[in-house]
């Protein structure tokens, strides 16, 4: 498996799935958005109402069909740091099996204007310092 420090598991449920019986397409976007909260949670001590970032950009590739039954890891890093925004990247598995791979693009945003604004140090610190960045 890839490098990545950070894992969220969750169980599939039957509202997951479409008429075929897999995951819905949308589904894997409600699975990455959990990760990224408890990833949030874990590295950077931030409750829910304090996520002051937007998704600027969402990119998935599927691998594979995920079923009822099925658990679901999906594993997030954040490789590199970039001044207002960084990328989050995801692998969603089943067993060893990648079910499908993702990145999103944080962006920071100043909560009275709506507008990008610098990571602030010790977000960066904190982030740096989990995924072992430089």
């Amino acid at each position: 498996m890839s490098e990545f420090r950070h894992e969220t598991t969750l169980s599939v449920r039957y509202r997951d799935l479409d008429p075929w019986g897999h995951v819905n397409n949308a589904v894997y976007v409600t699975y990455l958005e959990h990760a990224r909260v408890d990833y949030l949670d874990a590295v950077l001590d931030v409750e829910l109402a304090d996520i002051d970032m937007v998704v600027a950009n969402l990119e998935i590739d599927y691998e594979r069909s995920v079923t009822l039954g099925d658990e679901v890891t999906v594993a997030v890093r954040v490789p590199d740091l970039g001044t207002s925004s960084y990328p989050m990247e995801y692998e969603v598995r089943v067993g060893d099996e990648v079910a499908a791979t993702a990145r999103t693009t944080q962006v920071i945003v100043d909560a009275e204007t709506g507008k990008p604004t610098p990571i602030d140090d010790e977000r960066r610190e904190k982030i740096a310092a989990f995924e072992g960045l430089d």
